[in-house]
């Protein structure tokens, strides 16, 4: 009969291999960190609950040894191990680790709550408020952190999926919240919709902005630039006509794929993302010796307008949920 081979034990890495270690913790996959007490023990009040239980006399427990040293034997696999006890460690022997990749923060955020680390549990935080992970994976930061309770981080990956689709795709950590919580993330999304659709409805903002025509010349065919005059021709839908007039055909074409995009996608990202497709159109046009010229200072300064309209729009809304 064979017997089952047990996991080979690895020794970690710099600095969790130190010579004057006074206690193993063994990985789910085998690898065993020699870590100090004291810094576990200042980092965490569970470890200092167990670091303080009292030792059996020798020979009369069943603690496993090794080189002297108590091993304890925890759940967490070694990648999440070395990355929670980095955060343990001074800074002068470890620094603290990245957490830009959401399934490492689910794993780190997990045993900082089991082994009552604060310090890890605020550094989590800052990782899930971090517009480089927020911008590519919004609903997954949202599930993490409204699974964890987390309001603040909640409510701002909820502000960052207005720039997805209202229907989200399936994704990975959607079984960490409840139908509650996800219905309550497409009404907030819906209700920030209708917002923003009453904004598009009246340009008074536009123009109590800009006052007169005078001060968005650019966007009238009849005025000139350079001494010539627009060829691009007028736009025909009165919904946009600021002061009553008819503006470039261009500026009307990108106020219609605004409007329609915001009811999908109501964010400011979403106006100025257009804004940049509408810019670099125009300025390789062939068609118009004036707008090429002047559209980008023009189309920069409005995007920039109609996007804060659209936060301040959406900021109005509430996220309905109990924390």
């Amino acid at each position: 009969m064979e017997l089952p081979t047990l996991p080979t034990q690895i020794c970690a890495l710099v600095p969790f291999d130190h010579a004057k270690a006074d206690v193993i913790l063994r990985s789910a996959d085998g690898v065993e960190f020699r870590v100090f007490r004291l810094f576990l023990s200042l980092a965490s009040p569970f470890f200092e609950t167990l670091f303080d239980l009292p030792q059996a006399p020798d020979g009369a427990s069943d603690q496993e040894m090794k080189d002297g040293l108590a091993v304890i034997a925890v759940p967490e696999d070694s990648k999440t191990l070395d990355m929670f006890l980095r955060f343990c460690y001074p800074s002068t022997l470890a620094e603290d680790p990245s957490l830009d990749n959401l399934t490492e923060v689910l794993s780190v955020l997990a045993a900082a709550k089991k082994y009552s680390l604060d310090l890890i549990e605020r550094k989590v935080c800052q990782a899930l408020a971090n517009p480089k992970v927020l911008e590519t994976a919004p609903l997954r930061s949202f599930a993490i952190a409204r699974n964890a309770r987390l309001k603040h981080e909640t409510i701002t990956a909820a502000r960052y999926n207005l720039r997805q689709p209202l229907i989200p795709a399936l994704f990975a950590e959607i079984n960490l919240i409840t139908a509650s919580d996800l219905l309550a993330l497409l009404t907030y999304h819906k209700k920030c919709i209708i917002s923003v659709q009453n904004l598009m409805k009246n340009l008074k903002w536009m123009t109590d902005h800009y006052r007169t025509t005078n001060g968005c010349s650019w966007l009238f065919s009849n005025s000139s630039y350079n001494g010539n005059y627009c060829r691009c021709g007028q736009g025909t839908d009165k919904s946009f006509f600021p002061w009553g007039s008819a503006p470039v055909i261009w500026w009307t074409t990108y106020m219609q794929e605004v409007c329609e995009l915001l009811q999908d996608s109501p964010s400011g990202n979403t106006v100025r993302t257009a804004a940049d497709r509408t810019i670099q159109k125009i300025r390789s046009s062939t068609n118009c010796v004036v707008c090429p010229g002047r559209v980008k200072e023009g189309m920069t300064e409005f995007s920039k307008l109609l996007a804060l309209k659209v936060e301040e729009a959406v900021a109005l809304i509430e996220l309905e949920m109990d924390f």
